[in-house]
């Protein structure tokens, strides 16, 4: 966006939040996203039903300066592996989380442009894939040593003071910037309680990613005047350079930045210097140049199968196989960046004995596990050779005999793998596990 065209558009963003409209747009945007309500109960679908008469309301209440944010609702989520702790997260009114979005959807125009290229949360047309290919590429250049930087509760300690005044070098209508302090100044309900929020931007609220990078892009600069090679993804940020030496120096004095500058707190237990085979950039890690799954993320996913296919259940097998689709196709079509195929089918493979092993156990005896087996092709004395030893079910599941009872493609559709060959990504990945159960 020009100057010329950006002074224009900026002479009447209130006008343009409060419009019928754009407030029109926001709800088929939160519609959308879906979610719980808030504070007052409301579902996305009540508020649907009289949609004109709150929409008139709050274009009314904005353009009176009579508006007023509701407490956010506070919902703790588990953070994956066991003793990571919680995520706090806030679930705003569906009214307000229009409002929310409507503003950033008439500001993301105007600071996108502004963000630097080595952003890439939380914005149009950017993404994790992008990212990761960019951190490789700095790898592959020789800036193998790589600054890792947590950041503690990050969206909970946003200073409000710093950031409206970084939002006020860009913007001058006062009304946008009032209108933001209240949102961030809105509360907290917890157990019944409302607490004051100082500091903070909630997660929950479809505003707080602008403005998350609002106040991450003054750390991109710092980072750009130093002459640094980054890569950002919301507050997850690499810094690669060429030596143990440097690395270690720009932790430091990055560290002294963030936490003088920013007022931001870094936590030094999770940030660390290493190779960049060491260390974990959205899920995924560069080893000798090439981009394989973490190991946290394997382990985080053997979990998951673990969870998806529970002993003891009474959930058929069909149940299973559609949840285990259900997240599967989405894991493997992130992670699917993986040059090692291998990791992939790791958990296939995984996935297939889990299965096997709850197919031995639903024979409840040995001789009815001997009968299906033969039903299922298997010569009858292989069968009874691995049915009839001390082999528990865990082990069954691994057996020549259930192996060629219920080999791979029972598991996959016809087409479940297949080869894909272009510029873009030329590397084997699964499109999902399915049982054929004619």
């Amino acid at each position: 966006m020009s100057e010329v065209n950006l002074f224009s558009y900026q002479q009447n963003l209130m006008e343009r939040i409060c419009s019928l409209e754009e407030l029109g747009l926001a709800f088929q945007a939160v519609k959308r996203n879906g979610g719980a309500p808030g504070i007052d109960g409301v579902t996305v679908k009540e508020f649907e039903e009289r949609l004109s008469q709150e929409l008139s309301q709050l274009k009314k209440d904005l353009e009176g300066w009579t508006y007023e944010p509701r407490p956010v609702r506070r919902v703790e989520i588990p953070k994956p592996g066991a003793g990571a702790g919680v995520r706090l997260l806030g679930i705003p009114t569906v009214r307000d989380r229009v409002l929310h979005t409507a503003i950033q959807a008439v500001l993301e125009p105007i600071f996108d442009p502004l963000f630097s290229e080595h952003s890439y949360g939380f914005r149009p047309k950017r993404h994790q894939r992008q990212a990761v290919l960019e951190a490789q590429r700095i790898v592959q250049s020789g800036k193998e040593h790589v600054v890792d930087i947590d950041l503690a509760q990050f969206f909970d300690r946003i200073h409000h003071d710093r950031l409206i005044h970084r939002l006020g070098l860009t913007i001058q209508d006062k009304q946008v910037l009032r209108l933001i302090g209240l949102t961030l100044r809105s509360g907290i309900m917890k157990d019944g309680i409302v607490s004051a929020t100082t500091e903070g931007s909630v997660q929950g609220s479809p505003l707080s990613p602008l403005l998350s990078n609002v106040v991450l892009d003054e750390l991109d600069r710092e980072l750009e005047r130093r002459g640094l090679e980054f890569c950002r993804f919301a507050d997850d940020c690499n810094i690669f350079v060429k030596s143990q030496k440097a690395a270690e120096r720009v932790m430091e004095t990055v560290t002294r930045f963030i936490e003088s500058r920013l007022k931001l707190v870094v936590n030094r237990e999770k940030s660390k210097v290493a190779l960049s085979k060491g260390v974990k950039f959205l899920g995924l890690t560069i080893v000798a140049g090439t981009i394989a799954i973490s190991s946290k993320s394997m382990a985080r996913a053997m979990d998951k199968v673990k969870d998806l296919t529970p002993r003891g259940t009474s959930q058929s097998i069909e149940q299973t196989v559609e949840k285990i689709n259900s997240w599967y196709v989405g894991w493997a079509g992130y992670y699917k960046m993986t040059q090692y195929p291998s990791q992939l089918a790791t958990i296939e493979a995984h996935l297939r004995r889990r299965l096997r092993s709850r197919i031995v156990s639903q024979q409840k005896k040995r001789r009815h596990l001997f009968a299906r087996l033969k039903e299922r092709g298997v010569p009858k004395g292989l069968a009874a050779k691995d049915v009839y030893s001390n082999k528990n079910r865990w082990a069954l599941s691994h057996s020549r005999s259930v192996e060629r009872a219920y080999p791979n493609r029972w598991f996959i559709q016809e087409l479940g793998q297949e080869i894909v060959s272009n510029e873009e990504h030329p590397h084997w990945f699964p499109l999902k596990i399915c049982i054929k159960l004619s």
